[in-house]
């Protein structure tokens, strides 16, 4: 039977890459007994309840302006989880933007998201021409249309990822940001970092063999543009082994 992880793995790399379907695998990271397909499902009556008529922008609202956010929602693991976000309808801008972006893209709406310092919101219509950008952690707010790049679906779940390992610093939170690296290794674009620090996080837990690899895999590969930094990252490795013996 193929696993949540597995299914995440092939949508992940697959051309076009679905958000919805991916962000509602992310979130059985945090609940395997979750319904990853039941989640799309809500997408899907969402989209079915936008009028047939009127502008986009205007359909969209219609059914989406009561979703939204606060700032006690960035401490809230929820609040990162699509299916959670769907519950709720509360959650943080970047998944309420995914919310946006699905519904519309079920409604044939052209739709994509834009990343902001500190913040993420949607535009609607055509990026090279006329388009309108919206604010959906403040119900679909319109703001001052602007230069924008699309975001690609890998990049969304990059910063998706990035806020769950941000909220899982703590130690009492580090099985969450454990799952929330291993996933983002799995994206077929991320950051080499991240291999770096799955390695320390493993030695952390206890896991020294396990963690030892990660760093020297991590290593083996900037030794040829940092060799310093990889016979540091050695150094490190060689002391979790030690702590074997």
């Amino acid at each position: 039977m193929t696993t949540a992880r597995e299914r995440f793995a092939s949508v992940v790399r697959g051309q076009p890459v679905d958000l919805g379907l991916a962000c509602a695998l992310l979130a059985a990271e945090a609940d395997p007994h979750g319904d990853p397909d039941a989640t799309v499902a809500r997408l899907d009556t969402l989209a079915g309840e936008l009028p047939d008529d009127g502008p986009a922008v205007d359909r969209l609202r219609s059914v989406l302006s009561d979703f939204g956010g606060s700032p006690r929602d960035y401490d809230d693991l929820a609040a990162s989880l699509l299916p959670d976000v769907l519950e709720r309808r509360r959650g943080l801008p970047i998944l309420l933007s995914v919310v946006w972006l699905e519904v519309a893209k079920r409604a044939q709406i052209p739709a994509y998201g834009i990343g902001l310092p500190g913040h993420f919101v949607v535009g609607i219509g055509d990026p090279d021409s006329h388009h309108v950008v919206v604010d959906p952690f403040h119900g679909g707010r319109r703001l001052t249309s602007r230069s924008v790049r699309p975001w690609e679906p890998v990049e969304i779940l990059q910063r998706v990822l990035a806020n769950i390992r941000a909220w899982a610093q703590p130690p009492d939170r580090w099985a969450t940001r454990r799952w929330a690296l291993e996933l983002g290794l799995v994206l077929p674009r991320h950051p080499l970092e991240l291999r770096r620090e799955l390695g320390e996080l493993t030695i952390g837990i206890g896991g020294y063999l396990e963690g030892a690899e990660e760093l020297e895999s991590y290593a083996d590969v900037v030794d040829a543009m940092d060799p310093e930094l990889a016979e540091s990252v050695r150094r490190k490795a060689r002391a979790a082994r030690s702590r074997l013996n």
